[in-house]
């Protein structure tokens, strides 16, 4: 038996489509243009060319993109009035803080700044107690990407059994609260579980979120499984020639496609939806702030 593929890249496109119509709506019934605001600090290369994608996808959804570069140099100090001075503007519905920051600046310190109704990367910590408390929140965009392509997969996930493979706040714990909100059974597993691959083999639905190449191998899936692999890792590739690399993901791809009935490609699968959620959750902040129902279907 051979998975069928979860094309995150077809579905990501149909979600920026969705958005770009919901903006056009907002702009003609009510004259509002969400507006996103990402801050980028430093020259990071790999958050310089997700910046460029963020603010070409933000342009091409009908909203507005502001970029604030800033060099590295800056002081934590003006960093946090950067923040304010954008918490208090109100074309700006969403804002984006751009990590990592420089070593003299404290992250969560950051975030924490922002404006919880302002925070589409869903990390501030108020976004993180509503969610595990079930409220209204802004979600994490990667978890969020992840339950999207799982609903449309599968309908209803109620009952299912589920385990999250990775811990961090950014994917493992939220994805673990929105499948519990779906009413899964969640198991959280990571590097000290033991028996990891007995505890995954019992899965229906396998979110693989721990940042090591092609550590779920196909013996660690349950047959007729769905593995969502969110892992991007970049793998020496001397079959295309000296110093060359390939992205893999946190999957064996080929052995888990075998044994799976569902899987996600690394490239072309959570990866396009981060920025599709992140167009979402922009959307979806920009309707609450003027008391305007948030579209169904772009939110958890």
């Amino acid at each position: 038996m051979t998975a069928s593929i979860i094309d995150g890249k077809g579905f990501a496109a149909k979600v920026r489509g969705e958005v770009g119509r919901h903006v056009k709506r907002l702009k003609d019934e009510h004259g509002i243009t969400p507006g996103l605001a990402v801050v980028l600090v430093g020259e990071d290369p790999a958050s310089q060319v997700y910046v460029r994608s963020k603010g070409k996808q933000t342009v091409e959804a009908g909203m507005n993109s502001y970029e604030h570069k800033r060099d590295a140099s800056i002081s934590q100090e003006e960093l946090l009035a950067l923040v304010e001075q954008l918490n208090g503007d109100p074309a700006v519905h969403g804002i984006l803080v751009q990590l990592p920051l420089p070593d003299h600046i404290d992250e969560d310190l950051v975030i924490n700044a922002i404006d919880p109704a302002k925070d589409v990367d869903g990390f501030h910590i108020s976004n993180v107690g509503l969610l595990g408390t079930g409220q209204e929140s802004m979600v994490p965009c990667t978890p969020l990407g992840c339950l999207m392509m799982l609903r449309d997969f599968h309908g209803s996930l109620s009952g299912m059994n589920a385990v999250v493979v990775g811990r961090s706040n950014i994917v493992g714990k939220p994805m673990a609260q929105l499948l519990l909100g779906d009413s899964c059974t969640v198991t959280i597993a990571h590097s000290r579980t033991k028996d990891i691959k007995e505890v995954t083999r019992r899965a229906d639905i396998v979110v693989a979120a721990v940042g090591r190449p092609e550590m779920v191998t196909g013996d660690w899936i349950k047959p007729g499984a769905t593995v969502i692999d969110v892992g991007i890792n970049r793998i020496d590739a001397p079959e295309k020639g000296e110093g060359k690399t390939r992205l893999v993901g946190d999957c064996h791809f080929d052995s888990c496609a075998e044994v799976a009935g569902a899987i996600t490609p690394v490239p072309g699968g959570v990866g396009p939806m981060t920025i599709a959620c992140l167009l979402a959750n922009t959307l979806t902040a920009c309707c609450r702030a003027n008391g305007i129902a948030a579209p169904e279907g772009l939110t958890a």
